[in-house]
C-alpha cells in the first residue's frame, strides 16, 4: 500500500515546536531550511503546501532573554508576539533559496467559526495557493483568549485542512507514529501503520478516556486526524527527525501512521452541510434554477431566485426551495440577506451595478451546495 500523501495534491503540514526549534532556544535555521527544500520539492511535482508551523514563543523567549517558559497569559502573547518576527522572517529567507514566496496567515479559532470570516479566510488561502504562495499559518497567539497549549496547533492544522479542502493532514513530531501503547513503558508496543481516522481505540491508544497511559500530545494529533477526515481528508503522523521524510512519503513510502478518511471528500462535506449547520433564510427559486441544480449540477444564480426570507449574513447556511415550498438544497450563501433581495432576479453581469461591488458570480457555488 502506498502513501497516502502520493496521490495528493492539496496538503496541510504541521510541524511542531521541537522541529524548528534549538530544543527551546530559539529556531534552527537549519531545520527550518531543510523543510523548505522538502516543501519546495514538493511544489516541483504539483503539489499545493500550507504549513502549520509551531516555534513562535520559543524565538520570542530568546530574543526577550527569558530563560523560562511564562505560565502567564500576556507573557506568552508577548512572547508570541515578538516570536512571530523571527518565524516568518527566517522562513521566508528559507524559501526565497528556492524562488518561493511565502505569506503569514495567523488565524483564531473564532475566525474558521465565523461563516463570513471562514469564507474569506479560504478564500485568501486558496488564492495564495494559487498564486504558489507557501502560506505559514499559526494561531494568533497575540490576541487569543484561551491559555496558549501545548499541541494546540495539532487541532489548527485540522481546522485549516477542513478550510481548504486539503487531500490530505500532515503532522509531524518527534515520535514515530501512533502505537498501540505507550512503547516507553511497553516492550510490546507496536506502531499503528494503517487505521481508520476517529476509530475509537485510536484516541484509548492515544490517552484517551479509559486509558492508564499517554503518549505525550499523541491525543491531541489522533483527535486532528478525527477532525479533519470530516471534510475528506487522510491524517498521516511521522516523525520528522526521518530524512527527507515529506518527500518520502510524497514518493509513496509508508512512514508512520496513516490514518485514512472515512468517506471521500465531496461525501463528507455535504453530509456536514447538510445536518450540522442551522439554516438562517431560505431562498425560493423559479423552475430554471430548480433544474439547473438538480439535473446540471450548477451553480445558484441570483437571476434564479424569486425571493428570500429570514436574516442572514455572507458564509451562512440557507434552504433553498421550490415555488411549492419543497426543499431542494442547502448551501453556504455568498451574500447577506439584504443583498440577495437586491441582486434576486438579476443576471450575475448586473451585480456590480446593482450593489457597487461584486464577491462573487454565484448566489451559492456548487462546490458549497447540497442537495436534500
Amino acid at each position: 500500500m502506498k502513501s497516502l500523501l502520493a496521490n495528493a495534491k492539496h496538503i496541510v503540514v504541521k510541524v511542531g515546536s521541537s522541529l524548528v526549534t534549538n530544543e527551546g532556544r530559539g529556531l534552527d535555521r537549519n531545520a527550518i531550511a531543510a523543510w523548505a527544500d522538502q516543501i519546495a520539492r514538493l511544489t516541483q511535482h504539483g503539489k499545493k503546501v500550507i504549513l502549520v508551523s509551531s516555534g513562535a514563543v520559543a524565538e520570542g523567549m530568546q530574543r526577550l532573554g527569558w530563560n523560562k517558559r511564562p505560565t502567564a497569559v500576556n507573557e506568552l502573547q508577548a512572547a508570541a508576539a515578538v516570536g512571530q518576527m523571527g518565524l516568518v522572517q527566517m522562513y521566508e529567507s528559507c524559501f526565497a533559496q528556492h524562488q518561493l514566496h511565502t505569506a503569514q496567515v495567523l488565524l483564531t479559532h473564532d475566525d474558521l467559526a465565523d461563516r463570513k470570516r471562514y469564507l474569506n479566510a479560504r478564500s485568501t488561502l486558496r488564492t495564495l495557493l494559487d498564486l504558489n504562495v507557501i502560506p505559514i499559518i499559526n494561531e494568533n497567539d497575540t490576541v487569543a483568549t484561551d491559555e496558549i497549549r501545548f499541541g494546540d496547533n495539532d487541532t489548527l492544522g485540522s481546522l485549516v485542512a477542513n478550510l481548504v479542502e486539503a487531500d490530505a493532514l500532515v503532522i509531524l513530531t518527534d515520535q514515530s507514529g501512533l502505537y498501540s501503547a505507550d512503547p516507553r513503558k511497553d516492550p510490546s508496543a507496536t506502531l499503528i501503520q494503517h487505521a481508520a481516522a476517529g476509530a475509537p481505540e485510536l484516541e484509548q491508544m492515544a490517552g484517551g478516556a479509559g486509558s492508564v497511559v499517554g503518549t505525550g500530545g499523541m491525543l491531541t494529533k489522533v483527535l486532528a486526524a478525527k477532525r479533519a477526515a470530516r471534510s475528506g481528508a487522510h491524517t498521516i503522523i511521522a516523525s520528522g527527525r526521518e530524512k527527507d521524510v515529506l518527500v518520502r512519503l510524497a514518493d509513496g513510502e509508508v512512514i508512520g501512521s496513516h490514518l485514512h478518511a472515512a468517506e471521500m471528500k465531496m461525501a463528507a462535506r455535504k453530509q456536514w452541510m447538510a445536518d450540522h449547520l442551522q439554516v438562517r433564510g431560505k431562498l425560493t427559486l423559479d423552475a430554471g434554477a430548480v433544474r439547473a441544480l438538480r439535473e446540471d449540477g450548477k451553480s445558484l444564480l441570483p437571476i434564479g431566485v424569486t425571493a428570500v426570507s429570514g436574516e442572514f449574513e455572507r458564509g451562512e447556511v440557507v434552504t433553498c426551495v421550490d415555488s411549492n415550498g419543497q426543499q431542494i438544497a442547502r448551501g453556504l450563501v455568498n451574500y447577506t440577506s439584504t443583498e440577495t433581495m437586491r441582486i434576486l432576479k438579476h443576471p450575475s453581469s448586473e451585480i456590480e451595478t446593482v450593489l457597487g461591488y461584486v464577491d462573487e458570480a454565484e448566489l451559492i457555488h456548487r462546490d458549497n451546495l447540497v442537495l436534500l
